[in-house]
């Protein structure tokens, strides 16, 4: 299904991974361009709070799904391949390579002008590259040969708040003074401000016709990823940080190590390890003949790693690479629809009344988890976070992208937020490893002047036995921590609604 707001004569450009890190903050460069855009999503619900979104044309579907790709490329003029696979399971390279074909023969067919396609940088043979490296270096080739003019951005490290490749950075410098790390932190690379990479892919929708290849984009500097630790280090005001590279860490066990020391699980972390043991360094500058540097420069890495840092101190983080890493199935039932498929579905069900509004309420309710943390038994729930991340799950790392608003589709610690309905219902649905699907639910009604009625649900649907013997052996656990869990949510709304009452009378006093 697609939907346009305004039909006019404007250029119309297609964003696919509009949800992801890079394809959320190109959005309002695009806009400001004045251009329409075309956004292609499965889960349009994510996008429903972006800033942008009543300002886009949206087009519901897979990326897998040739008529879903043929019905958003109608119309359109330039298309932003911007799909990528974080976790490299098995079979991802058939993925990506489906994806790029069905892509690239829809643009042709549809008579698209120019893709653009933000890749990763691949050295030339006979070095040996990594499977992640490799299947974007098949992607772009797949693009460039469908016909199409394709503008191939090849980027190595991208220095971004909220970036997978910054937070790995960002975390193993904060957390470990000393380090005993892997050969490949002597490795070089070319990092570039996020900055930089919008700058580059917003203009390269202008290219010439007859420009169809790849380009190398790369910041200032070219650096290792100790010295990019050190630099970190510097630029935030640590000591200076003491690395000792070994040879003992293959990178399988590297990614293990990543995935318990930063907020990037393992699965994540392994492709962003396998490419650093190869050498990315621009080969040229030639993309300066048709795009010139911006002109106040390429920010240079310590400016990069600055910037960043100010927008997660002042919670301006706009995207984060976990918005993009969605695990279950879209189309996977929901605790509300009717038998649940007939399945067992255990429930914890909790109910309150609180001496405060809906709206008090549901501010607490949002601020869950992150830095404030979950009310009750918080050295319980990092118990289950640290299991997590042991059997390779996402943890409780991952934190919040802001620690007081949530948005349909955001990661929060090893929950994602399914359902976001100011100020009535909160729903986050569970991502840690389980045998089963689980979820945590608040609801709010009014119950007359300053009170409400604040709900609260765990729920439960089994996978076989295990997800039996699962639900059996953790149901005890639940009243030191689900039943203290909503009497002081409820006892700080009730704070927060005295304090916004006294200031209210402080208020008319003054007046």
């Amino acid at each position: 299904m697609t939907t346009r707001p305004d039909a006019d004569n404007r250029p119309l450009y297609l964003v696919t991974g509009a949800s992801g890190y890079i394809g959320g903050r190109l959005i309002p460069h695009l806009l400001d361009k004045g251009v329409r855009v075309r956004v292609l999503a499965r889960n349009l619900e994510s996008l429903r709070q972006r800033e942008w979104f009543d300002q886009v044309e949206v087009a519901q579907g897979d990326a897998l799904d040739p008529h879903a790709v043929t019905q958003a490329v109608a119309g359109v003029d330039v298309a932003y391949y911007l799909l990528h696979s974080l976790n490299v399971g098995k079979g991802f390279e058939d993925i990506e390579r489906r994806m790029a074909a069905i892509m690239g023969q829809a643009c042709a067919v549809a008579g698209v002008q120019r893709i653009v396609y933000l890749g990763g940088m691949v050295p030339p043979p006979p070095i040996k590259l990594s499977a992640h490296l490799a299947s974007r270096g098949e992607v772009g080739r797949i693009l460039r040969e469908s016909g199409v003019p394709t503008a191939e951005l090849r980027a190595a490290v991208i220095i971004g708040s909220g970036s997978a490749s910054f937070e790995m950075l960002r975390y193993l410098t904060e957390r470990l003074p000393v380090m005993v790390t892997p050969r490949w932190v002597t490795t070089r690379t070319q990092p570039i401000a996020v900055r930089d990479v919008l700058y580059y892919l917003t203009r390269a929708a202008d290219l010439p016709p007859e420009v169809n290849r790849p380009f190398d984009i790369g910041g200032p500097d070219v650096m290792t990823y100790r010295s990019m630790m050190e630099g970190f280090a510097e630029v935030a005001g640590l000591r200076r940080r003491i690395i000792l590279p070994v040879n003992l860490l293959s990178p399988k066990l590297s990614s293990h190590w990543v995935g318990l020391v930063t907020p990037v699980p393992r699965g994540i972390a392994r492709p962003l390890v396998d490419s650093l043991k190869v050498e990315v360094i621009c080969g040229d500058h030639d993309i300066a003949r048709w795009i010139p540097d911006p002109a106040e420069g390429l920010l240079t890495y310590k400016d990069a790693v600055d910037y960043a840092l100010r927008r997660v101190r002042d919670a301006q983080v706009t995207t984060r690479w976990s918005s993009a890493s969605v695990t279950g199935a879209i189309a996977e039932p929901l605790p509300t629809d009717p038998d649940w498929a007939g399945g067992s579905l255990y429930t914890d069900e909790r109910e309150t009344n609180v001496d405060a509004t809906p709206d008090a309420v549901w501010q607490v309710v949002e601020g869950i988890g992150g830095e404030r943390g979950y009310y009750t038994g918080n050295w319980l729930w990092e118990i289950r976070g640290a299991l997590d991340r042991v059997v390779g799950g996402v943890g409780l790392r991952r934190g919040r992208r802001d620690p007081d608003q949530t948005r349909v589709g955001d990661a929060l610690d090893f929950w994602r937020v399914e359902e976001r309905v100011r100020p009535t219902l909160l729903r986050l649905r569970a991502e840690m490893k389980l045998p089963g699907r689980a979820w945590l639910e608040w609801s709010i009604e009014p119950n007359g002047p300053d009170n409400s009625v604040l709900r609260q649900r765990a729920i439960f649907y089994p996978r076989g036995l295990a997800g039996q013997a699962y639900w059996l052996s953790v149901y005890p656990f639940h009243a030191f921590v689900f039943q203290p869990m909503v009497k002081r949510i409820a006892a700080e709304a009730e704070r927060l609604q005295l304090e916004r009452s006294y200031g209210d009378q402080l208020k008319v006093s003054a007046a």
